[in-house]
């Protein structure tokens, strides 16, 4: 799946509505587009921007049990989309797994923590601009708040002081959900190769979401595109409580397609309760 967007759903929707390669790093689930990314099997966590290493556990177990709870799905191209998760399951199996496992041995909590931290801060102004798109001034502010914060006294963003300035951190935004909050909120399941799960709705979005990523201005190819892998990897390590509890569901397919929807339509209708 894809990792920024799995890793956003599990964390990994509606007519139009993310873990393949880019699902896991980004959804940030995120996690979003590299959700964003977004990772052939992430998208299936939550979003890590911690110093402290969260109870990652206790939230796969809060994240299956959840499933049960969710409104049908709109799948109509099922079974074009089992065979594209089948491929990005695949892709995962021989590629970001051992790359996340390796990452995780090779590099301290601490260190992946502060990496976790700075993809995290470079999403900031994104979601600013979404809360903005969506009517949300305040949020936005407090949003570019902790960008300023984070990037100046947080060393570009690998500690996270802001939480200590009452500007804790909150869920990313991004163009799929300002979508929504425009008035296209059914939208048909879709998976897409590498990049995991998404709508309709948020496979229209993901041109603007790449837009709005600060590595899509870096001038150096070659660093934009080994910081893309490092937040891939990232994102699918954060994923990894979660392959235990995908081994013994019944249905894979079912169990990320429901996972992942149930989580975006909550960050969807937990911003309007917000507001």
């Amino acid at each position: 799946m894809s990792l920024a967007v799995e890793r956003e759903a599990l964390a990994s929707p509606a007519e139009g509505e993310p873990s393949s390669i880019a699902p896991l790093a980004r959804a940030r689930i995120p996690t979003q587009p590299i959700e964003q990314a977004s990772a052939a099997t992430v998208g299936y966590g939550a979003d890590v921007r911690r110093d402290e290493a969260p109870d990652e556990s206790a939230e796969a177990e809060e994240t299956a049990a959840a499933l049960y709870t969710g409104a049908a799905v709109r799948d109509p191209w099922e079974r074009y989309n089992r065979r594209i998760h089948r491929f990005n399951s695949a892709v995962d199996k021989r590629v970001l797994r051992p790359l996340a496992v390796g990452y995780a041995k090779a590099i301290p909590a601490r260190v992946r923590s502060g990496v976790s931290n700075f993809f995290g801060n470079l999403g900031q102004p994104a979601t600013a601009i979404n809360q903005a798109l969506q009517g949300r001034p305040v949020p936005a502010l407090k949003s570019l708040g902790r960008f300023a914060v984070n990037t100046t006294l947080g060393i570009a963003g690998v500690f996270d002081p802001a939480a200590y300035m009452g500007l804790p951190e909150h869920d990313g935004e991004d163009f799929g959900q300002t979508l929504a909050s425009w008035g296209w909120r059914d939208s048909r399941y879709l998976v897409m190769p590498l990049l995991g799960p998404r709508t309709v709705r948020d496979a229209a979005a993901i041109v603007a979401d790449q837009r709005l990523s600060p590595l899509a201005y870096l001038g150096d190819r070659g660093a934009a595109s080994a910081l893309q892998l490092l937040e891939i990897v990232d994102g699918r390590t954060q994923l990894m409580p979660m392959d235990r509890i995908r081994q013994e569901v019944y249905d894979d397919y079912t169990f990320v397609r429901d996972a992942w929807t149930q989580r975006r339509r909550h960050r969807i209708d937990e911003r309007e309760a917000d507001d």
